[in-house]
């Protein structure tokens, strides 16, 4: 059981660090005229998708030994939830920081990329 409970740390770990940058104030993100090519390469999606991957495979990676493929689609949905939730923290609690669909479309990317990877290499 404590070992079980020390495999989920990263995942664990991960999330809060998600949960801190997602529920920065947007007064403290950098300017949106210094970074204006970033916007062209749809970088803030870029972001969602990455953190959103490695946080669902992380949660993979703590149960493989589970074997039950079907956990990673539980794992998944419940990151694609987490990232609608904090998307509705972000517009009615964070100042200066905005619901965007845009970014809940890059969190279920990233979420069911994880799985696709996870099933690659965590159950062969």
């Amino acid at each position: 059981m404590k070992n079980r409970k020390i495999s989920f740390l990263p995942a664990n770990l991960w999330l809060l660090f998600i949960t801190f940058l997602l529920c920065i104030p947007g007064s403290n993100l950098p300017s949106k005229f210094s970074i204006e090519w970033l916007n062209d390469i749809w970088f803030d999606k870029w972001v969602h998708i990455i953190l959103f991957t490695v946080l669902v495979y992380l949660f993979c990676w703590a149960d493989f030994h589970s074997k039950k493929p079907i956990a990673f689609y539980w794992f998944a949905i419940l990151g694609v939830a987490y990232g609608v939730l904090l998307e509705l923290v972000q517009h009615f609690l964070i100042p200066q920081r905005s619901f965007e669909l845009g970014d809940i479309v890059a969190d279920v990317i990233g979420c069911l990329l994880a799985v696709v990877i996870a099933k690659q290499k965590l159950t062969k």
